[in-house]
């Protein structure tokens, strides 16, 4: 894979790491902290939702992205919105 490969892997949304990533399954961006709470600090997620994941189904995830991205709190969206700011 070329460096060429790599960039519309990032830009088409398909790494689940990736920020603008709409279509990923998780929302997880590998910043895992849950400091002072059961929330993750990266994903927005609670500990229960984001041990039992792979277990829900595609509803109970909606749900989950749902309300994360209503909340817009966690710093998959605070990142988000920095790369959508224009410059």
């Amino acid at each position: 894979m070329n460096s060429e490969d790599t960039k519309l892997l990032v830009q088409d949304g398909s790494h689940s790491l990736s920020t603008g990533d709409a279509d990923s399954d998780s929302p997880c961006i590998g910043v895992c902290t849950t400091l002072y709470d059961e929330i993750c600090q990266g994903c927005g997620r609670t500990l229960g939702e984001v041990s039992n994941w792979v277990f829900f189904s595609q509803e109970e995830k909606d749900l989950v992205w749902q309300r994360i991205r209503a909340e817009g709190t966690a710093m998959r969206f605070q990142r988000q919105a920095k790369e959508n700011k224009p410059a």
